[in-house]
């Protein structure tokens, strides 16, 4: 039998009363291997969280416009989900900031099939493929969440507010610059073990709590993971995004296209997708059709840099589709303006900055020869196309129906989510 040395038996040692110290402390006990580093997100920020969020529980009446009976909430209650938050629930894998397919592949096909591409990607980047970010599934899908039925400067506050609820020593109404350092967000397990009252103290109706608590749960009972997302399929994955309260198949397009980077993912209920599609084929097709986008737009690759002034196109990208049911809040979502960049590190989908009136140029660019384009599918023609984009001959308040959109941007497969991201940049104008 080989002799043990000092150097072990001090470790094994170590490791014993760690165990039994964390035991005591109900956390999970050390072990004799290395321990991979944890993200600060998870662990001294969480730890800090756990006196701030009873210190707000107990401000319930200063915070929120809120029921009587609701303020009143069990003191003992507020006390379990502080001592449910001081263990470590290992809730911190996050989606690779990696692509699962050739970008420059997918540039290549969709250059092939409509030579105006390669104008679109010289003119502004693809930011969700290109601009490549580590994202937690469940902090997307809460700001997400967060952001419904609501405009994006009260989406950011209350995700603020909601953030700030398990880590107090954030600024109450921080700057720009100090909200995009922000890297903590609360943990599935943290949000679960929340009373609705305390959520509804960062401006949070009930409804949009009790979503909010059905999406932690998921995710902290393990019904819902990263590992389970990133395996899914495309129908697998909005089959288990669904059966969450408040989270309709918009929400799960968006998460896809934005969160998992997924390439072939085509949003028909995006009013804003239907436009541009509509705008590209008939210009591509009839290059007479006279339009110009709205001049106070700002677009390209300096938008990024410019506040969003005026109109956006949040009012356009209202999913469309009349089989969602009336009580899923996705119906009614918006999102961020486009160009807007402060909210571009944000959680919420950025979308693209719309084009300057010189797109018309790419528009109407010339094919090289007949070959290079695309025939329209069949039942589909310019005179429809034109009628559609005037609003004359819309569909259930839609441009397009899925199996028009389906049709048209067939050609784009496998890479319709890159496709789309540009259609976004030519939805605002003025007919």
């Amino acid at each position: 039998m080989p002799a043990v040395r000092r150097s072990a038996t001090r470790a094994a040692a170590a490791a014993a009363a760690n165990s039994q110290a964390a035991s005591n402390a109900n956390v999970v006990p050390a072990t004799q291997e290395p321990a991979k580093p944890i993200p600060k997100t998870n662990t001294s920020r969480k730890r800090r969280a756990n006196a701030p969020l009873a210190k707000e529980a107990q401000k319930i009446p200063k915070q929120g416009s809120i029921s009587d009976s609701a303020q009143a909430t069990p003191q003992a209650t507020v006390s379990s989900i502080v001592a449910f938050n001081a263990v470590g629930d290992g809730e911190d894998d996050f989606v690779p900031a990696t692509l699962a397919f050739n970008f420059e592949e997918a540039k290549k096909h969709l250059i092939n099939v409509d030579y105006r591409f390669e104008d679109l990607f010289s003119k502004m980047k693809c930011r969700p493929f290109e601009h490549l970010e580590q994202v937690h599934p469940f902090r997307a899908l809460t700001t997400s969440i967060l952001g419904q039925q609501i405009s994006w400067l009260a989406a950011r506050s209350i995700t603020h507010r909601f953030i700030r609820l398990y880590d107090q020593s954030l600024p109450e109404n921080p700057t720009d610059e100090v909200r995009k350092a922000i890297t903590f967000f609360p943990s599935p397990s943290q949000v679960a073990a929340t009373e609705i009252a305390v959520l509804r103290t960062a401006g949070l109706s009930g409804r949009k709590a009790e979503y909010i608590q059905d999406l932690a749960s998921r995710f902290a009972d393990g019904r819902l993971s990263t590992e389970k997302l990133l395996k899914a399929d495309d129908e697998e994955l909005a089959r288990m995004l669904i059966e969450v309260r408040g989270i309709g198949r918009w929400t799960v397009d968006m998460f896809a296209i934005f969160s998992l980077r997924r390439p072939d993912i085509l949003p028909v209920g995006d009013l804003g997708v239907q436009r541009g599609i509509v705008r590209w084929f008939l210009s591509l097709h009839s290059p007479a059709h006279s339009y110009n986008i709205s001049p106070e737009k700002v677009g390209g690759t300096t938008a990024t840099k410019k506040k969003a002034k005026g109109k956006s196109i949040a009012k356009d990208i209202l999913p469309a589709l009349a089989d969602m049911d009336a009580d899923d809040a996705t119906v009614r979502e918006s999102s961020v303006p486009p160009g807007d960049a402060s909210v571009e590190t944000e959680d919420l989908p950025s979308l693209p900055p719309t084009f300057t009136p010189s797109i018309k140029k790419t528009l109407d660019k010339v094919a090289p020869s007949a070959s290079n384009v695309v025939p329209l599918p069949s039942g589909i023609d310019v005179a429809l196309l034109k009628s559609r984009l005037s609003g004359k001959n819309k569909i259930k308040g839609a441009f397009l129906t899925p199996p028009e959109m389906a049709a048209l941007t067939e050609c784009w497969v496998p890479y319709r989510s890159i496709g789309v991201y540009y259609m976004w940049s030519l939805a605002d104008a003025t007919e």
